[in-house]
């Protein structure tokens, strides 16, 4: 394999539960994973084996007990577990993509502001923007008629192709993946594999969950069998 773009080590992460008498849930009990550019790395197990809790915590929303996680940024490394608060957001901001499987976003906001976001971000011109995130909504085929509208006021379909219009609409080298055609059907299945795609061949590293068979297959070029932890506990 190539150099890495994503190159984890050691990484252990456990749930206290402080309502709960302190009961400790071990959930990722040391990970080792390098991802290179141009591969997607499924992550496949059983609900509560700690697929969605690995994804969160490569983005740094959770904090693992130990371990490091290096992503490529800015021709260096960083890891995410120890670089400062401002670091860590300068790598989601230019290197680091997210497909949660939920959309959150600001209220009131046009969904076609929403999905062209991350680009003003980056210095952008608006109407430069606009015209990307243009494309990506007509691609994953939200009607012109709704782009100026909330997302919020979409149903659940929709509101998961906007997100993942706003995660695609910039080439981030490292894409995150959380069941992103999740409540999508086959046709708008088959422009999200496109452009997961599309994302390898341009030389990003990928690392997602994918519960239908069928797309793990055609997108995935490595997978991470991942299993419950011992002893009876239920990971998140």
């Amino acid at each position: 394999m190539t150099e890495p773009i994503i190159s984890v080590r050691g990484l252990r992460k456990a749930f206290i539960l402080h309502n709960q008498g302190g009961v400790v849930l071990r959930v990722l009990n040391g990970i080792d994973l390098d991802v290179a550019a141009g591969e997607c790395l499924v992550l496949h197990g059983p609900s509560g084996a700690g697929k969605s809790t690995l994804l969160r915590t490569l983005y740094a929303n959770y904090l693992p007990q130990a371990g490091e996680i290096r992503i490529r940024h800015d021709g260096g490394w960083v890891d995410m577990v120890t670089a400062p608060p401002h670091r860590v957001l300068d790598v989601r901001r230019r290197t680091l993509g997210w497909v949660s499987q939920f959309l959150r976003v600001v209220p009131r906001v046009a969904a076609i502001d929403v999905v062209a976001e991350p680009l003003r971000t980056l210095g952008v011109a608006p109407d430069a923007a606009r015209d990307r995130a243009a494309g990506l909504l007509a691609r994953l085929r939200i009607p012109e008629r709704l782009w100026s509208l909330a997302p919020s006021t979409f149903s659940g379909g929709e509101q998961q192709r906007v997100n993942l219009a706003h995660s695609f609409v910039h080439p981030y080298p490292v894409l995150l993946l959380d069941e992103p055609t999740a409540s999508l059907d086959a046709a708008n299945r088959e422009t999200v594999i496109g452009l997961i795609d599309e994302a390898r061949a341009r030389g990003a590293a990928v690392v997602g969950i994918f519960h239908d068979a069928e797309v793990r297959r055609r997108v995935g070029t490595r997978v991470l069998e991942m299993r419950e932890p011992a002893g009876g506990e239920v990971a998140a």
